[in-house]
């Protein structure tokens, strides 16, 4: 629960870098809490018929756009790519695949133009 209460903490930084652990934790709960969204939608029948997902699961995937793509932008300078990297995840499956392939891919060791190494990172 740290990891995605730290990812919420840093909302809309896009500058340095994302452990592969902090950026998995965050897709974990966000697919938890996504998921207890619908089914509340769905106790409370406030889901849209037909669609099986209502007005919570809708605000919380709003409001978790930005932390998701900051988080994901992070994580690919930790493998020494651009932000802008994020984009190839247009191209059908492919994009999908390599930006997949990004994101469990190990950090670069030591520093890189993005800043240190978040595992070597002492607070």
């Amino acid at each position: 629960m740290n990891w995605y209460l730290a990812v919420l903490k840093n909302y809309a930084g896009f500058s340095g870098r994302a452990r592969r652990k902090e950026y998995w934790m965050f897709v974990l709960f966000n697919v938890i809490f996504a998921i207890v969204a619908m089914i509340l939608d769905n106790v409370l029948g406030i889901a849209i018929e037909g669609v099986g997902y209502g007005p919570l699961y809708g605000l919380y995937l709003l409001a978790m756009i930005i932390p998701s793509l900051a988080v994901a932008v992070r994580r690919l300078h930790d493998v020494g790519k651009s932000g802008w990297m994020i984009l190839i995840s247009l191209i059908p499956i492919i994009g999908a695949i390599w930006l997949l392939v990004l994101m469990v891919t190990d950090g670069n060791p030591g520093e890189n133009q993005y800043g240190p190494n978040p595992k070597e990172v002492t607070v």
